[in-house]
This record gives C-alpha cells, sequence and structure tokens, in this order.
C-alpha cells in the first residue's frame, strides 16, 4: 500500500512538472514577445510610408520575412506558435501586455 501511494504520489508530480514544458515546436515566451515587437515595429514602419494601401499589403511580407530571419525562427513555427498561445488567454495577455511595454519603451527612447 505504502508502495502505491509514493508511486501514485510520483506519477502527479512528473505530470504536473510536466505541464510547464511546451510542446516541441512552439517558441518560449520570451522569445515570442521578441519576435511580436519586431513584428508590430515593422507594421507601423510600413503604414508610414506614403503609399498605398494595397500597396502596403504586398510590401509586408517582406518586412516580416526580415524580422523572422533577425531572430532565426521560421514563419510556420512562429505561426504555429501564436496558435498554441492563442488558446490560453491569460498567458497571451500577459504577452502582449509584455509587448506593449517593450513597444512603449522604444517609442520613448525614440521621442528623447
Amino acid at each position: 500500500m505504502k508502495n502505491l501511494i509514493i508511486v501514485l504520489l510520483s506519477t502527479f508530480i512528473l505530470q504536473s512538472c510536466s505541464k510547464n514544458r511546451l510542446p516541441e515546436g512552439i517558441l518560449s515566451e520570451d522569445k515570442m514577445v521578441e519576435v511580436l515587437v519586431d513584428i508590430h515595429l515593422a507594421e507601423g514602419l510600413v503604414s508610414t510610408f506614403p503609399i498605398h494601401y494595397d500597396s502596403s499589403r504586398l510590401l509586408y511580407p517582406y518586412f516580416e520575412m526580415e524580422v523572422f530571419k533577425k531572430h532565426s525562427v521560421p514563419d510556420s513555427v512562429f505561426k504555429k506558435s501564436l496558435e498554441y498561445y492563442m488558446r490560453d488567454v491569460k498567458t497571451m495577455d500577459r504577452m502582449y501586455a509584455r509587448t506593449i511595454d517593450s513597444l512603449h519603451v522604444i517609442e520613448k527612447a525614440i521621442n528623447e
């Protein structure tokens, strides 16, 4: 009986620890925030160009590819990670709060 309790307790502990691990091919929250910051900077940059909206929509994917190159992240991994994190609203809110904070810091540094 004592061995059974130890085995069950060990199994429970191992399962609870494994929940904190990310599935393979998913970016960490920190890396995801870094990429999101640069994605939003790229979107902002393209939106400032004096060109028509249709042209900016054609131009943006090139900037997006540069962000993925900068971070050595394939676009498929980014999209898979985004889909993974979007399943958890609290995590996504936390990541976007960090993204917005980072963008504010960058904006403040530029304006000084």
